[in-house]
């Protein structure tokens, strides 16, 4: 899902940037993390890291990757999960060329930030109804969230920037392609999203009931 360099325009990615520049600096002003928990933090971050490397290629040139952020933004709160999940895209930008350094604004904005708290709110809205539903839907949408909104910034891209002639500067394909081709997959792709997240959330709470709260 991470967005390569060369597809999104000046006009989308700086704007972005200052956004995104802005959302870090709040979460570090929020961000109040029990130096006991940093070795569990730094161990799922390093797993959303391995599991966003796995990158399974689609017919049409998309591709999916799970994503571990709801195990993050559950155990922990959602600005921590924004912070660690930019972290992780950063990193993988800088040496291992999975997602653009200009596209970094829009991979953060999507994964990191909606991803996260999409998970969070996701789950806390349906647990009173049934906590493993919860769980399930947290891990779901999570990936979908991102997914639809990376579909729409690429989609948007043709209409943005465009030549004299009207053809497009940067990726060359619409709406009508960029949100069946990208957000379709994910919908399926986000069921094992949640089934993951459930199994990571419901272990760990088990295993360290002291550290998090059920």
């Amino acid at each position: 899902m991470h967005i390569p360099d060369g597809f999104i325009s000046p006009q989308t990615y700086l704007p972005a940037a200052v956004v995104g520049a802005g959302l870090l600096a709040v979460a570090y002003k929020k961000v109040d993390l029990d130096i006991e928990k940093i070795p569990m933090l730094s161990g799922l971050s390093a797993i959303a890291f391995v599991m966003m490397l796995i990158i399974i290629p689609l017919p049409g040139g998309t591709t999916v990757h799970l994503s571990g952020i709801a195990i993050v933004a559950l155990l922990f709160n959602p600005w921590i999960a924004f912070m660690s999940i930019s972290l992780v895209l950063l990193i993988q930008a800088l040496m291992f060329g999975d997602g653009g350094v200009t596209a970094y604004p829009i991979n953060m904005l999507s994964l990191a930030f909606l991803g996260s708290f999409s998970a969070y709110y996701g789950y806390h809205i349906f647990k009173q109804v049934s906590k493993k539903f919860a769980l399930l839907f947290a891990g779901w949408i999570s990936i979908v969230l991102p997914s639809l909104f990376i579909a729409t910034v690429l989609g948007v891209q043709p209409i943005i920037a465009s030549a004299d002639d009207g053809s497009p500067l940067f990726f060359p394909f619409g709406l009508n392609v960029t949100l069946p081709s990208i957000v379709i997959p994910h919908l399926l792709l986000g069921l094992l999203e949640g089934v993951v997240a459930y199994g990571a959330v419901h272990f760990l709470r088990l295993r360290f009931k002291k550290a998090f709260d059920a």
